[in-house]
């Protein structure tokens, strides 16, 4: 069993015990955007929360140890994205890339925010005009040093 069959196990046995993501959240005690990660193959989970996710999902042994396995991170299959939503992303950070960059490093100095030191948030915002969605992002900075 890869991990890819992992993943898609989860999806499965979430959509056949109708639970949402923050449900499953909720049995490990950890953010529903951190879990989600994690489930889709982007993060490890120890023991105690991979035998929490197993038994909730009903997965079987190979699945629970394949959630304790550090992943290769980043399961794109192609380099431009070409799902809508994740293209938007895409398209964000092509336009408002180099304007995160140039407001960083004016507001802490040289260096990144970092996406292992890292927190998000995301919320439906009702609106008068169509929902919106709401996504905050929450990395340390980390500046380069100099040697």
């Amino acid at each position: 069993m890869t991990r890819n069959d992992v993943t898609e196990l989860i999806i499965t046995q979430k959509l056949n015990k109708q639970l949402s993501w923050g449900e499953i959240a909720a049995v490990i005690g950890l953010s529903k955007e951190w879990t989600t990660a994690a489930l889709l193959g982007q993060m490890t989970l120890t023991k105690e929360q991979a035998e929490k996710i197993g038994q909730a999902l009903e997965l079987p042994k190979e699945a629970i140890q394949q959630l304790q396995v550090v992943p290769y991170k980043g399961s794109l299959p192609t380099t431009v994205p070409t799902d809508p939503l994740i293209y938007r992303f895409y398209e964000l950070i092509n336009v408002y890339g180099t304007t995160f960059k140039e407001l960083i490093h004016e507001e802490f100095g040289d260096g990144i925010m970092s996406a292992i030191d890292f927190n998000m948030d995301l919320q439906r915002e009702p609106n008068a005009n169509g929902d919106r969605v709401n996504i905050q992002l929450s990395g340390k900075f980390l500046p380069y040093k100099t040697y």
